[in-house]
């Protein structure tokens, strides 16, 4: 068993990390800047640490880290979010011994940026769709709707618009501009096909895991909120690829969209996503990633198998609320979790596993309030959520500016 600080408590993928890991008898604090976020209610949670935002002070964030390791308490440090990003332009303010399976710096430029990212594919000659990086509304004037919009960086769908005709382009271009990072915003051509996910996890470049699952119920984002375990060769073959032109170590997951074979990737999250499918199929990614930061050695390939389908309930009542927005809706969607009806037959509850870790109803029962009572609060929770564990590329510069005020955060190194 390992003493674990998680990076934050305030996102699903957390709260997944939580559900597979807490049932194994590690013990579990969490560095977050609300005492009360979502896996706070867990019986595996042993403490919360409240710091500051890591994107408002990512450097009163690193410190309240790195005293907390130099404790000697934690064997591993586990980024569960958007935090690898500065952990891995912040190493040399953790101590030697801090145990974090991250990437570099470099590698992290290439893919943390959605037009970093597109840049790198063309590069390695992977299939996605047609892009652009626009200056100004008046070059997608040639673009065929639907597309979409997205800021170089940004989570949870935050930073994305989705472009169905041209009378409401330039307001979601001003929409972005208004809230993005200043820098060039993507055009991106809208890709036929399901949703699905490739999760990774590397040792310095080499494969040592990897799940691949299609989408069956949408959360915000729109993330998947349900998921169901497919056997896409094409997708590990090809992550394998990418991981070992990085050199990368650590988790690593990538969207894509498919129909049979035909497939491109859309977006890339440089870190380990929402774990509980992969675990449930067989590939315990979080285990894995503990194992990874404390050095030990990880033989052969794990490989998720197909067909094992879960849900997070608490995802998919923000998902109906965010695009559906009606209590009908809601209480529709309520009914058929609870019946496990739908999408739901044969799936398992990953997020807040009740019957397992009875806390873990306060953040459903909340959010399904909330979504019943009034759609918009409940979306406004899940946003102010994800102003807590979010990174900005500002912050990310100012850790460099502060470890070498004449270095710069540049593009793909």
């Amino acid at each position: 068993m390992a003493s674990i600080l998680f990076s934050d408590g305030s996102s699903l993928t957390a709260r997944e990390f939580l559900s597979v890991l807490g049932p194994a008898g590690h013990h579990i604090e969490i560095v977050d800047p609300d005492p009360a976020c979502i896996c706070r209610f867990s019986r595996w949670t042993q403490r919360v640490h409240r710091c500051p935002p890591a994107a408002r002070d990512p450097l009163g964030y690193l410190k309240v880290v790195n005293d907390l390791l130099a404790t000697g308490i934690f064997d591993v440090l586990l980024p569960t979010h958007e935090q690898a990003w500065l952990f891995a332009v912040g190493r040399s303010r953790l101590g030697q011994g801090a145990r974090v399976a991250i990437a570099s710096a470099a590698a992290f430029s290439c893919v943390q940026s959605k037009i970093e990212f597109a840049r790198l594919l063309d590069e390695m000659g992977l299939p996605q769709p047609k892009w652009q990086a626009v200056e100004a509304p008046g070059e997608l004037a040639g673009w065929a709707t639907p597309f979409y919009l997205k800021t170089s960086f940004s989570t949870a769908g935050t930073g994305v618009r989705k472009v169905t005709n041209s009378l409401v382009a330039t307001r979601a271009w001003e929409s972005l501009r208004s809230a993005g990072d200043g820098g060039p915003i993507m055009v991106q051509a809208a890709a036929d096909g399901e949703y699905a996910q490739v999760q990774a996890l590397f040792d310095r470049g080499h494969l040592v895991a990897v799940h691949t699952s299609a989408q069956t119920a949408v959360g915000i984002g729109p993330s998947a909120a349900g998921r169901v375990g497919v056997d896409h060769a094409f997708a590990r073959r090809e992550v394998a690829v990418l991981g070992n032109r990085l050199h990368w170590h650590g988790g690593l997951t990538v969207d894509y969209m498919f129909r049979g074979e035909d497939h491109v990737y859309i977006e890339c999250n440089p870190r380990t996503v929402e774990p509980g499918n992969a675990a449930a199929s067989g590939v315990n990614l979080p285990e894995l990633q503990v194992a990874l930061s404390r050095e030990e050695e990880m033989a052969g390939l794990r490989v998720g198998r197909s067909g094992v389908r879960t849900h997070s309930s608490l995802a998919v009542l923000l998902g109906t609320a965010a695009y559906v927005g009606t209590r009908k809706a809601v209480l529709r969607e309520l009914l058929r979790l609870i019946a496990h009806r739908g999408p739901f037959k044969g799936s398992r509850d990953c997020l807040t596993p009740v019957r397992h870790d009875l806390p873990s109803l306060v953040p459903l029962a909340v959010v399904a309030a909330g979504a019943l009572l009034s759609p918009g609060s409940a979306v406004r929770l899940a946003n102010e959520a994800v102003r807590r564990y979010s990174m900005t590329a500002d912050a990310i510069q100012l850790v460099v500016s502060a470890n070498n005020p004449v270095q710069e955060q540049r593009g793909c190194a």
